[in-house]
């Protein structure tokens, strides 16, 4: 599948935006989601239009496109089948991700529908089950809007900072940079979803990792990651390629 997108990019920047639409579609579809390593696509993308191959506006467009009609394909679907879904073994096998995310729309609607886009097991779920639920179509059609705006840039920023980084002309400080890069990024993704699970802890149920890192020890390796974060970060700022860097995110990122 990777190599099929990378082959439709290179061709023309129509192909380029289809390859776009199609995964940011795949992506968003009822149940197909699940089979697709799209957080890795997405990341793919995004290193094509941190190239320059890709326009961001354009690829964004193409994304948001994307994202529309998956989402609206299983709504409409869960609205339609609900019965037959409901007894279809598949989703049988999934019975506790769909009996948490029921429980979501119907607590919090708005948010589940947004927060769940960006969380790759229930992005193509909830609008299938939001049709399941009979959910009214305005109710979900404006997280979803909200959603599909944001979602796209966010899964494209990784690509677009490695394809920036790749694109530094090349010097004695470059693979430092890089290194330093994908460290500072790990970094404050580690952070971030340290602080999510101690956020969550108490509210979700436990799993294997919770036996090695009880509230105690979450706590500090939460406050561990951050300072680490923080230093790392500290350091690519100061970097003499940094102006360099964001010089070329710039141009990526411009009209």
């Amino acid at each position: 599948m990777e190599s099929y997108i990378e082959h439709l990019i290179t061709q023309s920047v129509a192909f380029s935006l289809a390859a776009v639409l199609l995964v940011t579609f795949l992506e968003s579809l009822a149940l197909v989601g699940l089979l697709l390593p799209g957080t890795v696509m997405m990341a793919t993308l995004g290193a094509f239009i941190g190239s320059g191959r890709v326009n961001f506006y354009e690829a964004w467009a193409a994304g948001i496109i994307g994202c529309f009609a998956g989402d609206w394909i299983s709504y409409y679907i869960g609205h339609r089948f609900k019965k037959p879904l409901h007894r279809w073994s598949f989703l049988k096998k999934h019975k506790s991700l769909m009996s948490k995310t029921s429980h979501a729309l119907h607590q919090h609607s708005f948010a589940t529908v947004i927060v769940g886009r960006f969380i790759g097991p229930t992005r193509p779920l909830v609008p299938l089950v939001a049709g399941m639920l009979d959910l009214k179509p305005l109710k979900f059609a404006l997280p979803n809007v909200l959603g599909c705006l944001t979602w796209p840039p966010v899964y494209f920023l990784p690509g677009i900072l490695a394809g920036v980084a790749i694109g530094i002309p090349a010097g004695a400080e470059v693979a430092h940079f890089r290194w330093l890069l994908l460290t500072a990024f790990v970094l404050v993704w580690l952070a971030g979803w340290l602080g999510w699970r101690w956020f969550r802890e108490g509210k979700r149920s436990a799993d294997w990792l919770s036996r090695y890192l009880p509230l105690g020890r979450l706590r500090w390796a939460c406050v561990l990651a951050a300072v680490a974060a923080l230093v790392a970060l500290v350091m690519l700022v100061r970097h003499p390629l940094m102006p360099v860097y964001r010089h070329l995110l710039w141009q990526v990122m411009a009209f």
